[in-house]
């Protein structure tokens, strides 16, 4: 029997205020533990709540960058449940009326191995359930061999979910989508989508059915899946286990596992919990939260362009193929540069390739971003520019823009402090090339007797006589005409 996967995702990003959801306790990552905690986020009695304003607005912006429906008035609620990184016995939450419902994302995919031929553009809709705000809990920390730490520094830090529709069918559209809406809160300024540190994760839910039906089969949940590689091959993983409890006889149990990332396996971690579970109610001691209508539409009014409707624009503007316009999104700092540079060399696709390539390679060997190159983006154009009009080879540009990496020194500066300009005068390369043939009588005797391979010889020699600073194309054209005579 053929089966097919069924997923929806449940993703928690934490925003980027400076102050938490419910206190005004720092929300910094990594002070020293239990440091960054007051009555509040430790739930301690006669503690009273007030709701960051700021977190509302940023959960807005995200509602209406995924198309929902805004509820003015939304309410929020007590989770119960008892874990030790969980002082209060209780999450503030939003339940019965969230704070967005009804979205939808419309990502463009290459990939087209699960759904149309391979390699094929396609465009991949997924429905969005609701966006609400809630906050995170803190951290437990199980270190082989010692008691179970906790460091509730995370306790209340604002944290919004966005839960999907089961619209997804393998593990990597799940990763693709993943990956395209951490680059709409990137693009929003909303969350720094750091995975490694928390700051982004993912639960996803899974079950299979067989291929045709339309009700759904018994789903498991995966919790706390921190990188789009994880998410990837545990929902894989866990496809392929359902799918072999189903083929046995037997019936697939709705629980909630973890994936060993070791072992690559998913196993139990516990029974699966209903809302029901969670007794939600109102929270006493918060009133509703209301966004006004002409606050609504100012939050409205400043949303940026979106990753998606830059990459279209990009193809437009820039002649930018599909798959380079979605490379060109990949994060806003990546996308400012692009353009920046872009409009300075007027060669798009050579900037991009750079900025894959040369930029990318010397920043990630360094350890630093994009925001902190040494290389000016408006300089990389100049640099692109000065190769394409044959001021400088291949070869040079690739010695200058190191120089503009270690000095921040524009190119044209470098190329005039270093002599580096290519000869591209035809009169003075002929004047080199004839002598060169000159000096080298037996080997030109020897090219027009077949040896075809001495030409690199004799490009090596007008090289060397040029210090590397002749014009290897026309170098080429000239030697081949001069010998073939």
């Amino acid at each position: 029997m053929q089966y097919e996967p069924v997923i929806g995702l449940e993703v928690h990003a934490q925003l980027r205020t400076r102050s938490k959801v419910f206190c005004g306790c720092s929300t910094r990552f990594g002070a020293p533990p239990n440091s960054q905690t007051c009555p509040v986020c430790l739930g301690l009695p006669g503690s009273l709540p007030v709701v960051n304003v700021q977190a509302v607005e940023m959960a807005a912006r995200a509602g209406l960058a995924l198309e929902c429906r805004i509820n003015r008035r939304s309410l929020l609620a007590r989770k119960n449940y008892f874990y030790p990184d969980l002082p209060k016995g209780y999450q503030i939450s939003q339940f019965e009326e969230p704070l967005a419902v009804d979205g939808r994302v419309r990502l463009l995919t290459l990939d087209g191995r699960t759904r149309g031929k391979p390699g094929t553009l396609r465009e991949l809709s997924v429905g969005i359930i609701r966006v609400h705000l809630e906050e995170d809990a803190g951290k437990s920390i199980h270190a082989a061999r010692q008691d179970t730490q906790v460091n509730l520094n995370r306790c209340g830090v604002p944290l919004m979910e966005i839960v999907t529709h089961p619209d997804l069918r393998s593990g990597k559209e799940a990763s693709e989508f993943l990956d395209y809406l951490r680059r709409v809160l990137l693009f929003l300024s909303l969350c720094d989508g750091n995975m490694e540190e928390g700051s982004l994760r993912c639960d996803a839910n899974v079950s299979v059915r067989p291929r045709g039906e339309t009700s759904l089969g018994t789903k498991t949940e995966i919790k706390n899946l921190n990188s789009f590689r994880f998410l990837n091959k545990a929902l894989d993983y866990e496809i392929r286990r359902q799918i072999r409890v189903l083929e046995s006889g037997r019936e697939v149990v709705q629980e909630t596992r973890l994936w060993e990332e070791d072992l690559e396996v998913t196993r139990p971690m516990r029974s699966k919990e209903e809302a029901h579970d969670y007794r939600y109610f109102p929270d006493p001691d918060l009133l509703p939260v209301v966004i006004s209508a002409e606050r609504l539409d100012e939050i409205r009014n400043q949303m940026p362009e979106l990753p998606g409707d830059r990459a279209r624009r990009f193809g437009s503007q820039y002649g930018l193929d599909p798959g380079d316009a979605l490379v060109a999104t990949r994060t806003p700092e990546f996308a400012e540069y692009f353009e920046a540079s872009a409009k300075s060399a007027g060669n798009p696709k050579s900037v991009l390739n750079w900025m894959v390539g040369d930029v990318t390679h010397r920043l990630r060997r360094d350890g630093r971003g994009l925001e902190d190159s040494p290389v000016k983006a408006a300089d990389l154009g100049e640099l692109i520019r000065l190769l394409d009009e044959g001021t400088i080879s291949g070869k040079m540009a690739k010695g200058v823009f190191d120089r503009m990496y270690e000095t921040g020194k524009p190119p044209g500066k470098i190329v005039r402090e270093q002599n580096l300009a290519q000869i591209s005068d035809r009169s003075e390369l002929e004047s080199v090339v004839s002598g060169i043939l000159e000096s080298h009588a037996d080997a030109v005797e020897r090219y027009r007797n077949g040896k075809r391979g001495l030409l690199g010889f004799f490009v090596g020699q007008v090289m060397r006589q040029t210090r590397g600073q002749a014009n290897p194309k026309m170098v080429n054209q000239l030697l081949r005409r001069m010998l073939d005579r």
